[in-house]
């Protein structure tokens, strides 16, 4: 099974590519790669557990422990520079076409590097994607499929029913592993 990676572009790329391998091997998948300040950068790392169960500070310690060596050998930053590793959290970052399609019936927003039909940010009903494209219902009702290569980002809106699905997807993934 192939695990698809977000994209990313420049430095944000760079660092997903040197770090994906590793976070994958731990047996997590990346969600965003985003550095962020200019005296002294922030790398953030998000990430979500392969296994679907709830992410949690001990994740965060271990990642952090194994990216941070895998970003020190590679120095792709050359000034002094901070690691914040994450979870997505409730209000995602819909990066890939899992994630659009988990999400489906949800509230999303997404705005566009480039105007599409004369706007770029869009707000509606998530209802999935493909490699290609992400697709939503608009609040104003018609459908659009959204380019993903041209996206500049695409989240989550927080709702009461985003809290609630979210509630019981956490109950029953802690449910399935406490099986194990």
């Amino acid at each position: 099974m192939t695990i698809e990676r977000p994209r990313h572009e420049g430095l944000d790329a760079r660092i997903a590519d040197l770090v994906a391998p590793t976070i994958e091997h731990m047996g997590y998948e990346l969600v965003r790669v985003q550095v962020s300040g200019k005296e002294k950068p922030t790398v953030q790392i998000m990430a979500d557990r392969a296994d679907g169960a709830p992410f949690t500070v001990e994740d965060c310690t271990e990642i952090s422990h194994a990216v941070g060596a895998v970003l020190d050998v590679a120095d792709p930053i050359k000034a002094e520079w901070m690691l914040e590793i994450s979870s997505p959290g409730i209000d995602r970052p819909l990066t890939r076409a899992k994630d659009w399609n988990l999400y489906a019936g949800h509230v999303a927003t997404v705005e566009m590097l480039i105007p599409i039909e004369g706007r770029k940010r869009f707000r509606g009903i998530v209802l999935g994607a493909d490699a290609e494209v992400g697709r939503l219902r608009l609040d104003e009702g018609p459908e659009v499929a959204l380019p993903r290569d041209q996206m500049r980002r695409a989240k989550l809106v927080l709702t009461d029913e985003l809290i609630a699905a979210t509630a019981a997807q956490t109950k029953a993934a802690s449910a399935a592993n406490q099986g194990n």
